[in-house]
């Protein structure tokens, strides 16, 4: 396996990473860094979680110019506010030791501040679309040093609207810059930008021995609604983290408040939340505060968050992609997860729709809260035996 010295990565960021504890490439990254370095436009698939970050961001720590106050070097656009916020955190220790500052630009934080900030050098600019857009239409920053574009997630950036201003920004960064796209799915409005977009891309797709959906243990669990909450708390007594994913901003409020009153440590993640608050609640499920994170749909794609052990679906997906973006919070960079999704009475068809189009073929499983098996979920993958499920029922 190649090092990331074999891949051309100068020594200074090569003792960053490995500071860090990194030491060696994922695929995406010995696929692309090589040809990202050598100035290629290089388009990558790959799924959330797969590395991606390091493997545009390496090239660009390297190979970003020193930039004027207001005239960023590189830029990398993003589909939201957490997904920049990680990417911002990933990469400026590691440019710190080649002088290549990093900063985040997203909406729902102060524009003065950020302006502020663009008073300053800023090497590379992390940004979500709208807001960098706003702050073009400010003159706070400007677009005529970019020599280095990088388009992240695009995919979602699709999905949620956003490629109108994507593809008004890629016309007005310099022509001769150099493009880097990453994305799980390269069809349809992503081909678009890359055929605009891109000068002779090189393509690189990582393909997992497995496909992602196949490196989780899915369980189906038919739920009744008023014991819902309790099966949701008995299955998180049973791991350090569990992420729950529901449809609706006030849902994941009330879930939490439910939860809180079963004894569970909650927090929530949604976008009536101000970005204090989000922050806080990431920052309380990754240091273990939290036992539970409910989020929406929000929170799906760009968070990454180690060893979710499992990924809830309390309420379940309304398509086979968005099941595969929450599910993939766990099962992330080749490690197994669990995905458990609740199923009510009135819910069953559209879940074995589901199944049928992500080509699983898993029983749904009646459960109880006082069902032992919740806290393994691994081994639920059949109903309890006759005279046991009569006594829980009774119960």
């Amino acid at each position: 396996m190649p090092t990331f010295a074999d891949l051309g990565l100068e020594a200074e960021i090569v003792r960053a990473l490995a500071a860090a504890g990194i030491q060696q490439p994922f695929p995406i990254q010995q696929a692309t860094i090589t040809d990202a370095l050598a100035g290629r436009d290089v388009c990558g698939k790959a799924k959330t979680g797969s590395g991606k970050t390091l493997a545009f961001g390496l090239p660009m720590l390297q190979t970003v110019r020193e930039a004027r106050p207001g005239h960023p070097t590189g830029l990398v656009l993003v589909p939201t506010r957490e997904l920049a916020k990680q990417v911002v955190e990933v990469l400026t220790p590691l440019g710190r030791p080649v002088g290549a500052r990093v900063a985040p630009f997203y909406g729902g934080t102060s524009m003065d501040r950020q302006m502020r900030t663009l008073t300053r050098r800023v090497e590379i600019a992390v940004a979500t679309p709208g807001r960098l857009i706003d702050l073009l239409e400010r003159k706070a920053i400007h677009l005529d040093a970019i020599h280095v574009l990088v388009v992240d997630e695009a995919d979602r950036m699709a999905d949620m609207g956003f490629l109108p201003q994507v593809e008004w920004i890629m016309r007005h960064v310099p022509v001769d810059r150099q493009t880097m796209l990453f994305s799980a799915t390269l069809d349809r409005e992503v081909d678009v930008l890359v055929r605009r977009y891109m000068r002779d891309p090189v393509r690189h797709e990582v393909v997992s021995e497995t496909p992602t959906v196949e490196q989780m243990v899915h369980r189906f669990l038919k739920v009744h609604e008023l014991d819902r909450v309790k099966v949701l708390a008995a299955i998180a007594a049973g791991v350090s983290r569990t992420m729950v994913f529901v449809r609706t901003r006030r849902g994941a409020d009330r879930l939490v408040s439910q939860l809180r009153r079963e004894g569970v440590v909650a927090g929530a993640i949604h976008g009536d939340l101000r970005q204090s608050a989000r922050e806080k609640a990431l920052k309380d499920f990754a240091s273990g505060g939290h036992a539970v994170l409910v989020a929406t749909d929000v929170a799906a794609r760009g968070i990454h968050v180690d060893d979710v052990d499992v990924v809830v679906h309390f309420d379940p997906p309304d398509d086979p992609k968005n099941y595969v973006h929450r599910s993939g919070r766990t099962a992330r960079a080749g490690n197994a997860g669990i995905v458990a999704t609740f199923v009510l009475w009135n819910q069953e068809l559209d879940v074995e729709r589901l199944q049928r189009r992500l080509g699983l073929r898993e029983p749904i499983v009646e459960v109880f809260s006082n069902d032992p098996r919740l806290g393994a979920l691994e081994t639920l993958d059949g109903p309890l035996p006759r005279r046991r499920k009569a006594a829980v029922a009774a119960s």
